[in-house]
């Protein structure tokens, strides 16, 4: 019985074809699917009265947005080994199975078009290149694109082998590598689509190419004289090995040599478009099996899909408290933060009085907002609406009427407890009252709120705009109350939460923290800079330890830890890398803002380290230099373990949140699906014993907690206790 494509003949025997998944709002490969669409290919093989079909979408979501990620392991035939056959055979048995499926519908001996309205991506647009003829509704908003190498895959169902055929080598690995989208237009000019036409003839047009084309059914590739755009696939062609080294350049720029499914489209690619169809699709299968094989496409699968899909929907919102949208934020600050707070809450539609300490301090912070929109060339009627629901104001009584009060004032308790108080005196204490702070525990500055329970951490990143994650921090007394209505209204303006336990820095700032300062410590040694940045970005992270805290500023730094030693007395331990940092501010070297940090600055010119930065804070270089290695290992177990102490204390409750929070909130190497999916597939015991020999070699900030040695006594995952915990 027919499932997911539902089947119609018409009068000129033209089967039309629709993918409707049951149960899903957009359409994603199933096994029914396959299912559905095997048992079509044999009707359209052995039925005469069938003279081709029609491939179209039931959705109004669009056409498909590729394999259930969810799902991949009843896609690949689930975990059970046929007997005699090897885990890599099965597997590959597998993943072959999908590209032998759309290679059927390809030779069927028919014509076949796709009739597409809507977005196409990843599975779904390797659908319609199996088909003969593509048609694609005209809006400049549907996307097609193959992007799996975002979350460690790489197209799996002939993608890396029809696209280049049909656009070229050079342009395909383009999309293929960045997993860049195209519009209808750009496919129609790289002939990977063939019309483009009104979204209410996509169907008509393309019944209309199957009955004027009988003898339609026979994809270029298949035919005798068929010639790659661009030149043959051969070590004859020069532009044919120069594609390949350029590509290989530019993934090494892109990716490092940290991710596997760059390299595979690569081989897949360049051995694929050597040979005819049916030995590229083994090809791209053996490759595709290879990086499904590896951790690395499960731990970016779960971080970078699952995780964040299930965050985004309210994984972590009480259950018992109804929905709390917000109509009207109080934004206190209107600096770089609050303005752009002020900016994203505005454009999800909702009403923002942005409050600041002088009224020019108020408008400029609302021109914020303003110079981003004409940068993006919003439509004037479109920014107009936006800029309109921003209110600039210095009159706390303006306030009255808001649901919500974002604080983002600078980052001393007096300060903050002062206009706590002045918000407190307009709106009560019923409302809830989210703080911005990234450092400050929200239980002390709760208690400037007269109700603590609805007093919570709401903590953005910067450039707000532009970076997905809200940390919301729950202090002590924190209500459930206030943790739905800062997950609603992070939902609301479309950003990724994560919900953690109030602690000093609470996770993101405290365990970015620790990259910076080691990258500090290493400096302070008399470690070569320049080893120290590039080892940085080999590992994956965004840019190196100096460089991050020349942007984050240098003052910063030095007045956190002045606050932090006077708040904890007696019990702040000095790290190593407090005297660099003490030196710098000495030497009035504030970062980029005074373009004299770690770098230097020349006006008009690239940055670059400042020369006598060594001499200057370690009396010059060590006469014996670290491994690039040993550089590395540091720079990371130093997170590694600090993310372990947040668990082990109770800050983290869930590994999910701990991966997504260093993903996207300090930028965490995306590749090892977070840092409890990398101690999870490195071995908890492993951890540990790499630890403690970094703890006796470079002191007691490596030291393993005990909750890490007891997982490690009792062979327990991070993410097999969570999954025991949530059962």
């Amino acid at each position: 019985m027919t499932t997911a494509i539902h089947t119609e003949l018409d009068a000129d025997g033209i089967l039309l074809l629709t993918i409707d998944v049951p149960g899903q709002s957009m359409n994603v490969i199933t096994p029914e699917v396959q299912a559905d669409l095997a048992a079509a290919i044999v009707r359209l093989k052995t039925d005469e009265a069938i003279k081709g079909a029609v491939l179209t979408s039931g959705k109004a979501s669009g056409f498909m947005a590729g394999a259930d990620l969810k799902g991949m392991g009843a896609l690949f035939g689930g975990a059970a080994l046929p007997e005699g056959k090897s885990k890599m055979a099965a597997l590959f048995d597998g993943v072959f199975g999908l590209n032998r499926l759309l290679r059927d519908l390809e030779t069927c001996g028919k014509p076949v078009a796709a009739a597409v309205g809507g977005l196409a991506l990843g599975g779904g647009l390797e659908f319609i290149l199996a088909c003969h003829y593509r048609v694609i509704a005209d809006n400049p908003k549907i996307t097609l694109g193959l992007p799996e190498i975002m979350v460690g895959l790489f197209p799996g169902a002939g993608g890396t082998q029809r696209l280049p055929r049909l656009m070229g080598i050079q342009p395909a690995l383009m999309y293929l590598l960045q997993g860049k989208n195209m519009s209808p237009q750009e496919a129609l000019g790289f002939g990977v689509a063939q019309a483009v036409v009104p979204a209410d003839e996509v169907i008509a047009t393309a019944k209309a190419w199957v009955k004027a084309n009988p003898t339609g059914g026979v994809q270029p590739w298949d035919t005798k004289n068929f010639k790659m755009p661009g030149g043959p696939a051969t070590a004859l062609n020069p532009n044919f090995a120069q594609v390949f080294v350029g590509g290989t350049a530019m993934t090494h720029v892109n990716a490092g040599d940290n991710m596997n499914a760059p390299r595979a489209i690569l081989s897949a690619v360049y051995e694929g478009t050597q040979v005819p169809m049916d030995t590229a699709i083994r090809i791209e299968s053996k490759y595709f099996a290879k990086v499904v094989a590896d951790p690395q496409a499960g731990n970016m699968i779960r971080s970078l899909f699952i995780s964040k899909q299930a965050a985004e929907k309210g994984a972590r919102r009480p259950k018992d408290v109804p929905p709390a949208p917000t109509k009207k934020v109080a934004m206190l600050g209107a600096g770089l933060m609050g303005a752009g707070i002020a900016m994203v809450s505005a454009q999800a539609g909702i009403e923002v009085v942005l409050l600041d300490s002088t009224q020019e301090a108020a408008d400029k912070g609302k021109q914020y907002t303003a110079d981003r929109l004409a940068k993006k060339k919003t439509p004037a009627d479109k920014a107009q609406a936006i800029l309109d629901r921003i209110h600039p104001t210095t009159d706390y009584a303006d306030l009255a009427g808001c649901d919500l009060v974002i604080e983002a004032v600078f980052e001393t308790r007096e300060i903050k407890a002062n206009v706590t108080k002045q918000a407190q005196a307009v709106l009560g204490a019923d409302v809830i009252f989210g703080s911005n702070t990234s450092t400050l525990p929200i239980t002390g500055l709760a208690e400037a709120w007269d109700k603590p329970e609805n007093f919570i951490g709401i903590h953005f990143f910067s450039p707000v705009e532009r970076m997905p994650l809200v940390e919301i921090i729950v202090g002590k007394k924190t209500g459930a109350a206030a943790i739905a209505k800062a997950l609603d209204y992070v939902m609301q303006i479309r950003k990724t939460p994560i919900v953690v336990n109030d602690s000093r820095g609470f996770y993101t700032s405290r365990c970015f923290g620790t990259y910076v300062q080691e990258g500090l410590a290493l400096l302070g040694e008399g470690t070569v800079p320049a080893l120290i940045e590039n080892v940085g970005k080999q590992m994956g992270m965004p840019v190196g330890p100096l460089a991050v805290n020349d942007e984050v500023g240098l003052d910063l730094s030095y007045k956190v830890g002045q606050q932090t030693r006077a708040d904890l007395g007696d019990a702040y331990k000095p790290g190593p890398a407090d005297g660099v940092i003490a030196k710098m501010h000495e030497l009035g070297r504030q970062g980029r803002k005074n373009a004299k940090g770690f770098y230097i600055y020349p006006e008009g010119g690239k940055k670059q380290l400042w020369p006598e930065l060594s001499a200057t804070v370690a009396g010059g270089l060590a006469a014996q230099q670290p491994t690039a290695g040993e550089v590395k290992e540091r720079l990371l177990y130093r997170q590694l373990v600090e993310c372990a102490r947040c668990m082990g204390e109770g800050v983290l409750e869930t590994p999910q949140d701990g991966d997504l929070g260093a993903i996207f909130g300090w930028g965490f190497a995306p590749f090892t699906g977070g840092p409890f999916s990398h101690m999870d597939t490195v071995g908890i015991a492993n951890v540990v014993a790499t630890l403690d020999r970094l703890a006796q070699a470079h002191g007691e900030r490596f030291a393993p907690p005990q909750y890490l040695r007891d997982m490690a006594a009792r062979g327990e995952s991070f993410y097999a206790m969570a999954a025991k915990k949530a059962a």
